[in-house]
């Protein structure tokens, strides 16, 4: 009676990560979105502003991972909500621990359909393990609004 439980057990916990990760999808592209919302309403610089700020609306906080990144055309770092140090760094060649320039990525997604997801792999700063990630990066006015989830 027990291995009728366990194959469903299995699968349940495999798919219960890749069902919040998908979960997550909607909320990290409505994030991007409002982003571009305050940017368009306030301009660049009172958005760059909100995201650096520590208690902005996007800014990462206790029990909500989620946060803006925001790049210039170039690489360079305009604003990011959860590592203040990168700010004004040139990013277009860093690479995932597979090779993989992500931040060219943004970039080529960016100017060839506006926005999309990126998928790469990146230390998740609750666990500090190099995990797999995905950001969805929306290309306006200029810059690249960008939110991640870890998968």
């Amino acid at each position: 009676m027990r291995r009728h439980f366990l194959v469903p057990g299995i699968a349940f916990m495999i798919a219960l990560p890749l069902a919040s990760q998908v979960s997550e999808r909607p909320k990290a592209e409505a994030l991007v979105k409002e982003g571009f919302a305050f940017m368009k309403a306030n301009g660049k610089a009172a958005f760059i502003s909100e995201v650096m700020k520590a208690t902005g609306k996007f800014h990462a906080k206790p029990g909500n991972p989620l946060y803006l990144f925001v790049y210039d055309m170039n690489g360079v770092v305009l604003a990011h909500g959860a590592e203040a140090n990168l700010l004004g760094l040139n990013r277009l060649n860093v690479k995932d621990p597979d090779g993989k320039q992500y931040v060219k990525e943004f970039i080529a997604i960016g100017q060839a359909k506006g926005s999309g997801w990126v998928d790469y792999k990146r230390m998740n700063p609750e666990d500090k393990k190099i995990e797999h990630k995905t950001s969805f990066i929306l290309a306006v006015e200029g810059v690249l609004i960008g939110c991640g989830i870890y998968k």
